[in-house]
């Protein structure tokens, strides 16, 4: 009988295996994007229906702004590399909710929310490029589907393979409330894994140096934001790796950002842990996003 209950298990896990785009990892899909989708889409549709949108015009029209930069560099990057099929299931909003948590969250599908609490802690829209960089790498890597794979996997256990081959709608209704619901510990949306905030935040470093955005603010920004949470750490920081490992990591990574760097963008990316940058109100130069290409996928171990 175990023999059997692993076969079906084994089985279940390569049926459901698929690659994150950037980084390559394998990641558990049990459940179809479109079960997702309509899952989360209604819950968000819920939380703006009562959410206090924000009245600060300049605030609601950069993270628009950025935010959208950062989307079309995303898509016609996935449009390059092959992966145009992963485009048709965003459905891109950013809005600004009147809220003093230093926090933001990404729903499945592209549905990015901003607290104004984080504005005091955004100079310009390379900084607040950082933040929309990882939650559009939530999107992208569909973290949302992994987690609720994961808790299939973790509750159903060996009839998980009929679960997948159904793609039971009850299962994903039930379950949603535990991975992305409403009335949740950390506000709207429960915690990544350190594991997805890890990847978020490599891949949005590349996301937003290709939008043109300067990456190398990605370590000031962490600085402010940990210096911000002494003693009562944001909510935003809540499951990410702890504030030096991370901006150790970040440095690490910077000068691999070189080969993402737009031609005419008006800075260099930082190859020591010097990240000092000159200020800018926005980023430098806009660019073309359709030279935006990689000829092999970046590969990163988790």
């Amino acid at each position: 009988m175990k023999k059997i209950l692993g076969l079906c298990m084994l089985t279940a896990l390569l049926y459901g295996c698929s690659s994150v785009p950037i980084t390559g990892r394998k990641r558990l899909m049990l459940v179809s994007n479109s079960e997702v989708l309509s899952s989360s889409l209604t819950q968000y549709s819920n939380y703006m229906k009562t959410a206090k949108v924000s009245t600060n015009t300049a605030g609601k029209a950069m993270v628009t702004r950025v935010g959208k930069r950062i989307a079309t560099a995303t898509e016609q990057y996935l449009r390059n590399n092959g992966m145009s099929k992963e485009i048709k299931d965003f459905a891109w909003e950013f809005n600004l909710v009147n809220s003093s948590e230093v926090n933001a969250f990404c729903m499945p599908g592209g549905k990015i929310v901003v607290y104004e609490g984080l504005l005091p802690l955004v100079s310009n829209d390379d900084d607040l490029a950082v933040v929309l960089g990882h939650e559009v790498a939530h999107a992208v890597a569909k973290h949302s589907n992994e987690r609720m794979s994961q808790q299939i996997a973790a509750e159903y256990g060996a009839t998980i393979l009929d679960a997948t081959l159904s793609n039971s709608s009850a299962i994903v209704q039930g379950l949603g409330s535990m991975v992305y619901g409403l009335g949740a510990q950390y506000g709207v949306m429960l915690p990544f894994s350190r594991k997805h905030e890890s990847e978020a935040d490599y891949m949005g470093l590349i996301l937003m140096t290709m939008a043109g955005y300067n990456p190398n603010n990605a370590v000031t920004f962490w600085e402010k934001m940990s210096a911000n949470g002494k003693g009562n750490a944001p909510q935003f920081l809540s499951t990410h790796p702890s504030d030096a490992s991370r901006i150790k990591s970040i440095q690490k990574h910077l000068p691999e950002m070189s080969k993402y760097r737009p031609t005419g963008a008006g800075w260099k990316v930082s190859t020591t842990k010097d990240t000092t940058t000159k200020k800018t109100t926005q980023s430098t130069k806009s660019i073309n996003v359709n030279s935006i290409k990689t000829t092999t996928t970046p590969k990163r171990n988790n």
